[in-house]
């Protein structure tokens, strides 16, 4: 790394990598490509994003390394959600993804908010940290099918 890249405040190197990113992607949401529980995840949201405004990239990905923190890069035992430059994890992020499906899964996630944020990732964390024993690793990341692959970034 060269030193004028080392002196950017994390801010401008966010802004840089955005503007590298597609000017249509404004939400991406960020997953451990070899999780079971990650990818029934993603299945979920595919099939409930009425607008295809929400884009996918494993957090392994070019993508997120653009585009996150190195420690993002790091913790496999979260999602992020990127929306415009801002990065949500945990239940915020889940949450702001319930808020962008159909009606009944925004109520959904309206009640979730209610719940205070502690103890939303305390139950986050807890299912996280054990996803792997129950819902599986696969031995790579997950590939769309071909009528998907617009919404999956590298």
């Amino acid at each position: 790394m060269s030193a004028g890249a080392a002196s950017l405040t994390t801010a401008e190197q966010s802004a840089g990598a955005t503007e590298r990113c597609d000017d249509a992607v404004q939400t991406i949401l960020f997953f451990d490509g070899v999780c079971g529980l990650c990818n029934k995840s993603v299945d979920f949201v595919l099939t409930r994003d009425q607008q295809g405004s929400i884009k996918f990239s494993p957090l392994q990905g070019e993508t997120a390394s653009r585009l996150l923190t190195p420690a993002d890069l790091q913790d496999l035992n979260t999602m992020v959600l990127w929306i415009e430059g801002q990065t949500y994890r945990k239940s915020a992020a889940a949450v702001r993804v319930l808020w962008r499906l159909s009606p009944g899964w925004r109520f959904l996630g309206a009640l979730l908010w209610l719940i205070p944020l502690p103890i939303r990732n305390l139950g986050y964390t807890l299912v996280a940290r054990n996803r792997y024993r129950f819902f599986g690793k696969n031995e790579s990341c997950r590939f769309p099918t071909p009528a998907e692959r617009l919404r999956f970034l590298p």
